[in-house]
């Protein structure tokens, strides 16, 4: 055989390698979930609780009417539920899809959902009715709103914001008196409990910048928006994470800072028209255990 023909072969090989390596990962991207656990211990609980957390469906359907991902869900034995935003897109037909999530999983635990981006702009392209909508199928909606709740003996108080949880000064620092009044009044409010407080903020971009991570008293955030820097780099990790940029460093697992005890962000179960589609990124259900410190 030629020199040149052997050469073509191999590059044809290698391309056709790389090709099903991309289709593969592609693919598991948007159909094979996963479950990914952490733990958060704090003085404040007694009792274990398993708490479920999701966000970034963006209308996608893990079998018929989401009975993959329900049952997924179901076998982890959740005491509590959190859709953290963007669970449709802004330009969806209509919110049957999230609607009828609600529908299943609040017969497994209460279910408590928080406003994304794409819920914001759907309620203003589309129906400003959707915030009814949900709470009819059985989600708690909370938007710059807390719920102060008791499980196995442990005393909780979630919240939701989409809102930025910080205003700059002159200098570009924190500045509480600049914030809008209503965001500044319901954080204070929110972090003057007395329980273990579980924030849900769709962009986790909303509590690291601006100091706000620094200034607000919360043991636990949990958001998502980002998909987990959309592309996962092997080696690397993700590669773009809006406000962040490129090669976010926020864009999943679970990060400490000094006010914010933990922040728990996920990759998300979906994807809206992006730039590029999620690659070695397998949409994730996070299952997080409360225990006692």
């Amino acid at each position: 055989m030629k020199p040149i023909k052997k050469i073509f072969i191999i590059l044809l090989c290698l391309f056709l390698a790389a090709g099903s390596f991309c289709a593969y990962e592609i693919y598991i991207s948007y159909h094979h979930l996963t479950v990914s656990d952490y733990t958060v211990k704090s003085d404040k609980i007694q009792n274990n609780i398993n708490i479920i957390m999701i966000s970034d469906l963006h209308d996608h359907e893990f079998g018929e009417k989401n009975q993959e991902l329900v049952e997924k869900i179901r076998e982890q034995h959740p005491d509590l539920i959190l859709m953290v935003g963007d669970m449709l897109n802004d330009i969806s037909e209509n919110s049957h899809v999230a609607v009828d999530l609600i529908q299943q999983l609040k017969k497994v635990t209460p279910v408590y959902y928080s406003l994304g981006n794409h819920e914001e702009g759907y309620i203003k392209k589309k129906d400003e009715s959707l915030i009814q909508k949900l709470r009819n199928a059985g989600a708690v909606v909370l938007d710059k709103e807390y719920k102060n709740i008791s499980i196995r003996g442990n005393n909780l108080t979630i919240g939701g914001m989409y809102d930025y949880a910080f205003a700059f000064d002159g200098a570009g620092h924190m500045s509480k008196k600049d914030m809008k009044p209503k965001d500044l009044k319901f954080l204070e409010s929110f972090q003057a409990e007395d329980s273990f407080k579980i924030m849900m903020a769709h962009r986790p971009d909303s509590f690291i910048f601006g100091e706000a991570a620094d200034t607000w008293n919360i043991d636990l955030v949990v958001s998502g928006h980002n998909h987990g820097g959309q592309v996962i780099l092997p080696g690397i990790g993700g590669l773009y994470g809006g406000d962040q940029g490129w090669f976010p460093e926020y864009v999943d697992g679970i990060h400490h800072f000094k006010a914010v005890k933990n922040m728990i962000i996920t990759r998300g179960l979906g994807t809206h028209k992006e730039k590029l589609p999620r690659f070695h990124n397998v949409p994730e259900i996070v299952h997080i255990t409360l225990k006692a410190e």
